[in-house]
């Protein structure tokens, strides 16, 4: 029997699998080769410039190098601000031991040294690490920094005591990866006294990220100034920022510099025009009269004042104190909690410089303007005799022909009569309101035309009010010098004939700063030159070498320059016009004015308060009516029984002025009682300081 031979089976088949199968399955092979390739030739020569210029940022890694910031001296080299050295504590992870035994033993006794714990809260999004401020456990925070840049050392404390840092020290050999960072704090020795002038930092505020940026800073690490000389000279005190490329492994580890090191910049020291000496003793002197006041009231009643020391000549800033203010030794590295309650809930701002930035009505003080204009526009006579008695009824005009309605306007003396009648520089030196109303507006036959509006408030602009002195801190309000426009555009009213009356004493829309006041009664000392206030003295290379010495800048001399306008209706009811005509101030009305001052010492107002004086002076005292919200809140805006400022303004010695001194004590009521003992102290501490010295 023959045997049938079968024919071959092929491989394929005889596992089960198709030729149509193996096709499928080589077709799908080589599509996702295709794929493959298609991305290696997208990655590699299609997007070839992007991918290696990502590679080119993990490998190479711009520093910024922390300029060293500028010191802050004042005028004899005592030290207001300086870089002090804060110590961190730090650990590399890649430095740890590999022993995790021993990574234990070092973190457990890191953790008793520095009162942290060893396990706390872990490092996520909600809850990220940030360097300093957020709280992790000292092992979080090596995980941390061994994920993200091993070779890197990360913060686990920060400004820890000099001790502690120390025996981190003393420890090193037996805490290998653990080791002390030693970078400069801002440090502020003389605090509280210097502190609205000196200023402070803080981190850089997110709406100025761009602006600094591209000023060269370390957004995450550097500060800047937020208050003060800090602040106002944030850009030469700080620098500039040095930059170094390195390259670097996937570690973080820099193997090399790839191109030659900028060095930084050192911020540039300077001196400001300050006596430190002073400006401490100006600021115990109004904590003191302020302290002795509330003792007598028996409560807290005078808690804002301000007070500002200038040499009349040169506008050299020699003291300025704000009350309230802060300590900015406190708010150096990080501002306590109960502490930056206090800077934000406070009803008076500590953080504000009253000195510059408040407006108040000037009340009296603003009569030096109204005399200069008075007399300097031959309203009045040096020797002319106006009646003055207790009160006068005015006509309350608003336009040009009104009938008008009739107010009585008061004295500050009206329950004793007045004063009878005074000599027009008698009027300066006791103040007297019903003389400076008919100046200021007129009073029938006695004084047909008064100064006006429009040329009260020509005068005063030339004066300095009603426009920022230009002083170099930050934060300097405008003031407000009112005229029939402004009142038109503001208060939807027409100007009236009151509101001169009521402007000729400081009183009404008038507005000002301290700051403003102590200009214009420097420029009356001075003989009619508007200088510019400073704060800044010297600035000063590395060695201590002045690299630019103090020039004063004087913005005007009213004696001489034109800046007086006239008007073609200088009363002002309507409106003011210019006519183009300008005119200067006459130096002996200055030198009157001054007289009236001198008077107001002798026998005025100023009389008591400055009692035995040893130094020649003149000054101006002034009680401010005001209804501000606060008055208003207490229900104290009672006509006639308005609540008052305290001011008082002095300069010495009389015949060649060095100095000139203002102080403001917010509801102070009588500026002779509560300002002028201020000024009489301020005034004392500088003429002994003086004569201790030899200067």
């Amino acid at each position: 029997m023959t045997q049938e031979i079968l024919p071959a089976v092929p491989p394929y088949q005889q596992n089960g699998l198709s030729l149509r199968r193996m096709y499928t399955l080589l077709v799908a092979l080589g599509l996702v080769l295709g794929m493959f390739v298609a991305r290696l030739f997208s990655l590699q020569i299609l997007q070839n410039e992007v991918w290696e210029a990502r590679a080119q940022e993990n490998r190479i890694e711009e520093l910024n190098l922390r300029a060293p910031r500028g010191v802050i001296y004042d005028r004899n080299g005592v030290v207001l601000a300086r870089n002090s050295p804060s110590y961190n504590v730090v650990i590399t992870p890649a430095y740890l031991p590999e022993d995790p035994g021993l990574v234990d033993r070092i973190f457990q006794e890191l953790a008793v040294l520095l009162d942290m714990p060893v396990d706390f809260g872990e490092i996520s999004p909600a809850n990220p690490y940030v360097p300093c401020v957020s709280e992790h456990g000292i092992r979080q925070i090596v995980f941390y920094g061994e994920t993200t840049a091993p070779y890197r050392p990360v913060k686990i404390k920060c400004n820890v005591s000099r001790t502690v840092a120390m025996q981190v020290e003393e420890r090193k050999s037996r805490w290998p990866g653990v080791d002390i960072e030693i970078e400069p704090v801002r440090d502020y020795p003389t605090g509280e006294s210097t502190s609205v002038i000196v200023g402070f930092l803080g981190p850089v505020p997110e709406a100025l990220v761009d602006y600094y940026e591209a000023k060269g800073l370390d957004i995450n690490r550097d500060k800047v100034g937020y208050a003060g000389v800090e602040l106002y000279y944030q850009d030469l005190l700080a620098g500039r920022n040095g930059r170094r490329v390195v390259e670097v492994d996937v570690a973080g580890r820099i193997l090399r510099d790839l191109e030659p090191p900028q060095n930084p910049i050192p911020g540039t020291n300077i001196r400001l025009t300050i006596d430190w000496r002073l400006q401490d003793a100006m600021y115990t002197i109004v904590r003191e009269e302020l302290e002795e006041w509330n003792t007598y009231f028996g409560r807290e009643r005078f808690r804002n004042a301000a007070a500002i020391a200038m040499n009349p000549k040169t506008g050299e800033i020699l003291g300025m104190v704000s009350i309230p203010t802060y300590n900015n030794q406190v708010v150096a590295r990080y501002i306590p909690e109960d502490y930056y309650e206090y800077l934000t809930t406070e009803e008076f701002k500590p953080l504000l410089n009253h000195a510059i930035s408040a407006e108040h009505p000037p009340g009296s003080v603003f009569k030096i303007v109204t005399a200069t204009a008075a007399l300097n526009e031959g309203v009045v006579g040096p020797g002319q005799i106006i009646e003055t008695p207790g009160t006068i009824v005015l006509e309350q005009k608003f336009f040009a022909g009104d009938i008008g309605r009739r107010q009585t306007f008061y004295d500050w003396n009206w329950e004793k009569g007045g004063f009878g009648e005074l000599e027009f520089l008698d009027c300066i030196a006791w103040s007297s309101n019903v003389c400076f109303y008919k100046v200021g507006g007129g009073y029938f036959d006695e004084i047909p035309e008064g100064v006006g509006i429009c040329r009260l408030g020509s005068y005063a602009r030339a004066l300095g009010f009603g426009a920022r002195t230009g002083i170099d801190l930050p934060g300097e309000a405008e003031g407000l010098i009112p005229d029939p426009k402004w009142k038109r555009i503001f208060k939807g009213e027409n100007w009236s004939t009151g509101d001169t009356y009521l402007a000729s004493v400081g009183q009404g829309y008038v507005l000002t700063t301290p700051l403003q006041l102590l200009v214009a009664a420097s420029t009356i000392a001075n003989g009619g030159k508007v200088v510019k206030p400073t704060i800044l003295y010297q600035m000063l290379d590395e060695e201590g070498r002045v690299i630019q010495p103090f020039r004063p800048t004087i913005l005007r001399d009213v004696t001489q320059d034109p800046v007086v306008e006239e008007f073609e209706n200088p009363g002002g009811i309507g409106s003011c016009k210019p006519t183009g005509v300008t005119k200067t101030i006459d130096p002996e009305v200055l030198a009157l004015v001054r007289e009236g001052m001198r008077r107001a010492v002798l026998y005025g107002t100023l009389k008591k308060p400055f009692r035995n004086f040893p130094i020649s002076a003149a000054g101006k005292t002034g009680s401010a009516e005001y209804c501000d919200n606060r008055a208003q809140a207490q229900n104290r805006c009672i006509q006639g029984q308005w609540p008052s400022h305290a001011w008082t303004v002095a300069f010495a010695p009389y015949e060649d002025p060095e100095i000139a001194v203002v102080a403001f004590v917010y509801d102070g009521t009588e500026g002779a009682e509560v300002a002028a003992p201020i000024v009489r102290r301020i005034l004392e501490f500088y003429f002994e300081l003086k004569a201790q010295v030899g200067q």
